[in-house]
């Protein structure tokens, strides 16, 4: 038969119980002990379910307590030495600092992965880095599988993809220069595997995805010779966009096969089928491992059938990546629409899927018919659904006159309106949007949400925490303050539960980065706004303050990239009707007398295609939805955006064609140094770097904070700069809020004295 694999699986827990004991003993409420418990219950429930499915290998080394990637780094040896950490010896609470920083070294950098939500953190290469391998903790995992009945498939990322994935820290170093020590570590660890009982081995080289200088692409013959005899058979993983240019490299490596996207890429299947050697693994994914939407089993069977008759048992069937980035288990949905429902798959049901294409290519159709059948009605069903399409909607964007997405101005004259009535000081200061989501809030909303308190004592307590942030902003002194959020669950969730074309999940959680987990709003169809979303609460604010009250939307890219995205349609169109919906409110808020808006675009990189090819079809439409949310505003109303966690350095003609007053971007983890891009790019907007990171629980330095902005102040001429944090202050706690905050102020307030002189 056909082998089911799988490369990874969601590893919160089906309730989020790694992310509950993950936070409980940071806190000091669980030991280690039971923290560890409660991981081997994930794995173990984790690799039963994928088992009983009929996966033939189930994968090791998906499971972590904060991030894969990292984990591999201390497995390598090859943590920050700036930490003092010992990596053989490397404890629990070490680990999690590394990853959120201590009272003396600030965390290591975090960035996307690829063009997910998820995070991961971002290895630290410099010439003199080393590698000494303890694989301790992934050997204990793979004996774990082991008693548990499993034949098993370590999955490890490449040690090409490893080092693309890092950043030289030093001047002048190349990462590739750390190849000739990075290859012995790897034949070390892969020996290691094999003395433990390891056969297959997935090793993940997603840099063959992404438009990689020849460099690097170099080097896969010889390091894939020096891994070939290490006594484990590699399969290489690829996903998230084509690699057919690459057939021939692929071919001709000493490996046992490799894997590859069908989702994100079908094309590539024909080529790959046609010229594939009978004699490896061609693993193909054809069920999507990042979308909540049913495959189509009869399409996916019989586009199989003609790849088995030529390659027989070395067809291997897969999810298309990891599912790390899908939801658990359907079955608990108990609220969805039944209708809707019936066109979605989580993990647990890919993996039943995945089951039944196993099943097909071994005894035909026949024998699973009932199972086609079902996924032939809801095929069926959901291309013809009334509940999918809304002609208005459709007109609206349709029928968009040419330069809709323009405003009124350019910015020179739109900045004189608007600083006439802001009269802002020199170097303003304002937050990005949200501030900490207290136990009280949750637990209103929670309670809201069940029936257990009425909407005027959910309103009355959501205007309690309102008035105290800006309070607190007063305080201060913040020019522009927030009304800090306290109404919102998520910054996507919070709007789709307002649109229309939406509909969410109860359980439907994925992983963000760490024990921060998301539950991405599900786009079924058009898109469009019934009623106001933001201006009650807004306008609430405003009437606590004389300062300029800012609002807070989200942008349309990431309404739709952090969002389960429709799959019927392009994503240029379900961009522009978010748009249009967010313009309304936009407008709205305007006349509520709300005149800084901030649009958020954090996902507007990620969302990139990875094929450079495709990026300016992406970045016209993607930057016109942008201009599209606030068109019609007035010159006086100050539009602001927001972007974190982002590579800007190559699309920065793009960022600046969004038109955005003013943009606040994540500098502090980088040192600045995404910023001396926007400098010598001589972006000619406002900007506002984050001078400290808010993913820390750690108060800055004023010299730490000094450092950055007078850094910035070379770089972006005072008058254009804005003074913020990172991100968004909902994961923090208030006393370290207002701490990190009142540094910030306090440095600013010094170098206006300065600037004054």
């Amino acid at each position: 038969m056909n082998t089911f694999h799988l490369s990874g699986y969601p590893r919160i827990g089906a309730k989020r119980e790694l992310k509950f004991a993950v936070e409980a003993f940071w806190k000091g409420a669980k030991t280690e002990a039971e923290v560890q418990e409660v991981a081997a219950e994930i794995r173990r429930l984790n690799w039963a379910a994928q088992k009983a499915a009929g996966a033939d290998l189930v994968p090791v080394g998906d499971f972590s307590f904060y991030d894969h990637v990292l984990d591999l780094l201390c497995t390598l040896g090859a943590i920050p030495k700036r930490f003092g950490f010992d990596a053989a010896k490397l404890t629990l609470p070490e680990y999690f600092q590394l990853a959120r920083g201590n009272a003396t070294q600030f965390a290591m950098e975090m960035t996307k992965w690829f063009d997910t939500n998820y995070h991961y953190i971002v290895p630290e290469w410099h010439a003199d880095t080393e590698f000494k391998v303890n694989a301790a903790n992934l050997i204990a995992q793979i004996k774990e599988a082991q008693a548990q009945g499993h034949d098993i498939k370590p999955t490890l990322i490449g040690p090409i993809t490893l080092l693309w994935l890092g950043k030289a820290k030093d001047e002048g170093f190349k990462r590739l220069s750390l190849l000739p020590k990075l290859v012995p570590a790897y034949q070390q660890l892969l020996r290691e595997l094999a003395t433990a009982g390891v056969d297959w081995i997935q090793i993940d080289e997603p840099i063959l995805a992404v438009d990689a200088d020849q460099a690097w692409l170099d080097a896969f013959a010889p390091t894939y010779k020096e891994l070939a005899i290490t006594g484990t058979r590699i399969i290489i993983g690829t996903y998230f966009a084509s690699v057919a240019e690459h057939l021939n490299l692929l071919k001709n490596l000493p490996v046992h096969g490799v894997h590859i996207d069908c989702v994100r890429a079908p094309e590539q299947l024909a080529v790959f089928a046609d010229a594939w050697p009978e004699n490896k693994v061609l693993s193909v994914g054809l069920v999507d491992g990042r979308n909540v939407w049913r495959a189509n089993l009869s399409k996916v069977i019989d586009t199989l059938e003609p790849v088995k008759a030529k390659l027989g048992n070395n067809l291997w069937i897969a999810p298309s990546c990891s599912l790390l980035h899908s939801p658990q288990d359907l079955a608990v949905e108990e609220k969805l629409d039944g209708e809707i429902k019936s066109w979605m798959a989580f993990a647990a049901q890919k993996l039943v899927e995945l089951g039944v294409i196993k099943q097909a290519l071994a005894h035909g159709k026949d024998s699973v018919k009932e199972a086609i059948a079902a996924s032939d009605a809801a095929a069926a069903d959901r291309a013809t659904n009334k509940k999918i399409h809304n002609e208005a909607v459709q007109k609206r964007v349709a029928e968009l006159p040419a330069g809709a997405d323009q405003r009124k101005s350019a910015f020179a004259e739109r900045i004189k309106a608007q600083q006439a009535w802001m009269k802002l000081p020199v170097l303003p200061t304002t937050t990005i949007g949200s501030f900490p989501q207290t136990a009280e809030i949750r637990q209103a909303r929670a309670a809201f949400k069940k029936g257990e308190l009425s909407a005027a004592d959910y309103d009355a307590a959501m205007k309690k925490e309102i008035a105290y942030c800006v309070e607190e902003q007063e305080k201060l002194q913040l020019d522009v303050p927030v009304h800090g959020e306290a109404e919102r669950n998520d910054m996507v969730e919070y709007f789709g539960e307002q649109l229309a074309g939406y509909c969410f999940t109860q359980f439907g959680w994925v992983q963000s980065y760490g024990s921060r987990c998301v539950k991405p709003p599900i786009i079924f169809g058009d898109v469009s706004r019934p009623e106001p979303m933001t201006v009650y609460w807004s306008a609430y604010a405003q009437t606590l303050t004389q300062r300029p009250m800012k609002g807070m939307l989200t942008g349309p890219v990431t309404m739709f990239k952090w969002s389960f995205v429709r799959d019927d349609v392009p994503l240029s169109v379900v961009a522009k009707q978010i748009a249009l919906a967010l313009n309304d409110e936009v407008l709205d808020l305007e006349k509520a007398g709300i005149k800084v808006i901030q649009i958020d675009e954090p996902a507007i990189r990620e969302a990139m295609p990875l094929k450079k090819a495709q990026w300016d079809e992406y970045l016209a439409w993607a930057c016109e939805a942008f201009r599209l949310s606030s068109t019609g505003a007035e010159d006086s109303t100050q539009i602001h955006t927001h972007m974190c966690y982002s590579e800007f350095n190559d699309i920065l003609p793009a960022i600046a064609s969004m038109d955005a007053d003013v943009i606040t971007i994540e500098t502090s983890r980088s040192d600045m140094e995404l910023l001396t891009a926007f400098g010598d790019f001589k972006y000619p907007n406002d900007i506002g770097p984050g001078v400290y990171d808010i993913h820390s629980p750690r108060v800055p330095t004023a010299a730490e904070v000094e450092k950055l902005l007078r850094k910035a102040m070379e770089v972006v001429p005072v008058e254009r700069l804005w003074v913020n944090p990172d991100c968004g202050l909902k994961t923090r706690g208030w006393k370290e809020t207002l701490e990190q905050l009142e540094v910030m102020m306090d440095v600013t307030q010094k170098l206006r004295a300065e600037l004054a002189k």
